[in-house]
C-alpha cells in the first residue's frame, strides 16, 4: 500500500484556514517597535557591543535587529498587503514564526550581554527594552497566523539573468557578513552576529527559499563556483591588512583541505579512519626538514614544488602502508586500527632524535625556525601592497592554500562523478554486494586511503612553513576527531558541507576563546544534536537525502497502514 495525500486546499476556499484579526496588525506594531527601539540607546556604556549608546545613530548590531525588522515587514506583507503574490510560492507564516523566534532571542541576548559586561540590568537603556517588545509582538503575531499550503519552490523558475544576479547579490552578502563577522573582536558580538545570520538561514529554509536557491545553484554551478572563488580571492582585501584574520582564514583552508581527503576516504568509501591527522602530519615532516632551517635534518634543498610532490608521495605511501594489511578489517575493528596507526606516528616522531633512532625528527623538540616560502622571487613573509591595500603574510599564504583547496576540490569532484567514485559509494553502501557485482573492494579501498593521505600531504608541506615550526605535538588523535567531525556536522560526500564543517569548527574556538574549557562539551552536543534533527548534516547529499526521505515516507505509510487495520477492526 502506498499513502495518499490530500491535495492542498485552493487559496480562498472555505478549507483555507483563517488568521485572527489582530495578527498582522501587531505583527506590524512589532516591526515599528523593533525599528523604532534600535534607533535609541540600548545601553548606558558606550565601551561595550561596539557602542551602542547613541539615540538616532544605530550601532552595528542595531543595523542587525533592523535588517530582520523589515524582513519580518517583508513576510507580513507577503501575507497579507502587496506582495501576496510572493506569499503564494513562500510559507510566510512559517518564515515569520522562526524569525519571531530567533529575534526575540537574539534582542534576550543582547540584554544579558549588556547586563554581563556592565554589570547591572540598570545599565540597559530603554531602546533595547522597545525593541524586545517588538520582537516579542512579531512572535506572537506569527503563531496567531494559519500555516498555507504552498507550491514547490522548485518549479519556480525566473529568467537566467535574474537566476545568475541571485547569485551574485547572494555571495555578496556572504562575502560582507563574513567580513563583518571576522572584524568582530567583542566575543559578545560574534554571538549576536552568528544568531542573526541563524535567523537568515533559518527563514530562508522555513520559507522555501533555500530550496529555490538550492535549484538555482544546480542549474548555474559554473556561475555559482565561479563566484564562489571570486568571494575568497577578494576576502582579504576586507581585512585592512589585519594579520590576526587571515590567520585564522589560513587554518581553516589547511582544515579545510585536509578534511576534503579524508572525506574521500569517509564520506565515500565509507572507511572510517581515526588517525588521518598522520598523513598531515608527514607531510609537514618533509617539507620542515627539507627546509632551509638551522634545525633542518636533511642536506638536500630541493624546489619547494618537489618538496611538496615527495611530502605527498610519502603521505600516500604511508596511506599504502597502514591500508594494505588492514583494510581486511572494517566496521570499529577499522576505526581501532587507523587510531594505533595516529599514535604510531606520533611516538615515531618523538623517538626519531637520535638517541633512539635515526635523528630526523629532533625528538619532541621538532624543527623549529622554518622560513617563510619563496617562490620565482614571491617571498610570502613579506607585505605586498595591492590597490592600495597592504596584504601581509598570512594573507600571501591564504592566496597559495586558496589555489591548493580548489585542487582538491577538483580532484574530489572528478573522482567522485567516476567510475571510481561509484564504486566507492557502492562499498559504502553494501560492500558484500559491491564484490558480488565484481567491484574489486580491496583495490579501491586502498586508492581511497592513497589519494586522501596524498591530498593531506600536500597540504602538510604548505602548513609546515606557514606555521614556521612543526612538532609531535601538532598531530594528536583530538586533530583527526575534529577532521572527522567537520565532515560528518557538513555532510558526508559533499564539498560545501565539508567547507563548512571545517569552518564551523576551526574558526568558533577561535572567535570564542572565553567557551575553550568547554569547547568539547559543546562539540559533542553540537554533534548529538546534529545526530537527532538533521543525520545528513548541514548540506545533505542528495543521494542521502532521498535515502532518509524515503525511510520517513515508508514510516508513514507503515502508520497509515497500521490506522487503516485499527479502523477496520473497529
Amino acid at each position: 500500500m502506498t499513502g495518499v495525500k490530500t491535495p492542498p486546499a485552493e487559496p480562498g476556499t472555505a478549507a483555507e484556514p483563517e488568521a485572527k484579526p489582530l495578527a498582522w496588525p501587531l505583527g506590524l506594531a512589532g516591526v515599528v517597535l523593533v525599528i523604532v527601539g534600535s534607533f535609541l540607546s540600548w545601553s548606558y556604556d558606550g565601551s561595550i557591543l561596539g557602542d551602542l549608546s547613541i539615540n538616532f545613530y544605530p550601532g552595528g548590531l542595531q543595523i542587525l535587529a533592523i535588517i530582520l525588522a523589515v524582513v519580518a515587514l517583508v513576510l507580513l506583507l507577503a501575507e497579507k498587503g502587496p506582495l501576496t503574490k510572493l506569499g503564494a510560492w513562500l510559507d510566510a507564516t512559517a518564515g515569520l514564526r522562526a524569525l519571531g523566534v530567533t529575534l526575540t532571542l537574539y534582542m534576550v541576548l543582547v540584554v544579558i550581554a549588556i547586563t554581563a559586561d556592565s554589570d547591572g540590568l540598570i545599565n540597559v537603556n530603554p531602546g533595547a527594552y522597545v525593541s524586545l517588545v517588538g520582537a516579542v509582538l512579531i512572535l506572537v503575531s506569527a503563531w496567531m497566523l494559519p500555516l498555507r499550503h504552498l507550491r514547490d519552490m522548485s518549479e519556480a523558475r525566473l529568467p537566467a539573468w535574474f537566476e545568475i544576479l541571485a547569485i551574485a547579490v547572494l555571495m555578496a552578502a556572504v562575502l560582507f557578513v563574513a567580513a563583518y563577522a571576522l572584524g568582530l573582536e567583542d566575543a559578545w558580538s560574534f554571538i549576536l552576529c552568528l544568531v542573526f545570520l541563524a535567523a537568515l538561514v533559518t527563514v530562508l529554509f522555513r520559507t522555501g527559499s533555500l530550496t529555490w536557491i538550492g535549484h538555482v545553484s544546480q542549474r548555474n554551478r559554473k556561475v555559482l563556483t565561479l563566484s564562489a572563488f571570486l568571494v575568497a580571492f577578494l576576502f582579504p582585501f576586507t581585512q585592512g591588512g589585519s594579520d590576526a584574520n587571515m590567520s585564522i582564514a589560513t587554518q581553516v583552508l589547511v582544515f579545510a583541505a585536509t578534511a576534503m581527503g579524508l572525506n574521500i576516504v569517509v564520506g565515500l568509501a565509507g572507511l572510517l579512519d581515526l588517525g588521518y591527522i598522520a598523513f598531515l602530519g608527514s607531510g609537514a615532516y618533509v617539507a620542515a626538514t627539507m627546509s632551509t632551517s638551522a634545525f633542518a635534518t636533511v642536506g638536500w634543498k630541493p624546489p619547494f614544488l618537489v618538496v611538496m610532490l615527495i611530502g605527498a608521495g610519502v603521505a600516500a605511501t604511508l596511506g599504502l602502508i597502514i591500508g594494505t594489511p588492514t583494510l581486511r578489517v572494517s566496521g570499529d575493528y577499522l576505526a581501532i586500527v587507523t587510531l594505533g596507526f595516529g599514535e604510531i606516528f606520533r611516538f615515531s616522531m618523538f623517538n626519531l632524535d637520535g638517541n633512539n633512532g635515526p635523528n630526523l625528527t629532533n625528538g619532541p623538540n621538532g624543527v623549529p625556525g622554518i622560513p617563510d616560502l619563496e617562490i620565482g622571487g614571491f617571498n610570502f613573509g613579506e607585505v605586498h601592497t595591492v590597490a592600495g591595500i597592504e596584504l601581509g603574510r598570512f594573507s600571501n599564504y591564504y592566496f597559495l592554500l586558496l589555489v591548493l583547496t580548489a585542487f582538491v576540490i577538483l580532484v574530489f569532484s572528478r573522482l567522485n562523478n567516476s567510475r571510481i567514485g561509484r564504486g566507492w559509494v557502492a562499498i559504502r553502501e553494501d560492500e558484500k554486494a559491491a564484490e558480488a557485482m565484481g567491484v574489486n573492494t580491496f583495490g579501491l579501498k586502498l586508492l581511497a586511503f592513497a589519494v586522501g593521505a596524498f591530498l593531506a600531504g600536500l597540504a602538510g608541506t604548505i602548513k609546515a612553513h606557514q606555521d614556521g615550526a612543526v612538532s609531535p605535538d601538532q598531530y594528536i588523535f583530538l586533530e583527526s576527531a575534529f577532521l572527522l567531525a567537520a565532515i560528518v556536522l557538513g555532510g558526508m560526500g559533499t564539498i560545501a558541507g565539508v567547507l563548512l564543517g571545517a569552518t564551523i569548527l576551526k574558526l568558533l574556538p577561535e572567535k570564542l576563546r572565553f567557551f575553550s574549557e568547554y569547547r568539547l562539551l559543546l562539540f559533542g552536543l553540537l554533534l548529538v544534536l546534529m545526530m537527532r534533527f538533521r543525520p545528513e548534516g548541514l548540506v545533505a547529499n542528495r543521494r542521502r537525502q532521498l535515502e532518509f526521505h524515503e525511510e520517513d515516507e515508508q514510516l508513514a505509510v507503515e502508520i497509515d497502514d497500521e490506522h487503516l487495520l485499527v479502523e477496520e477492526a473497529k
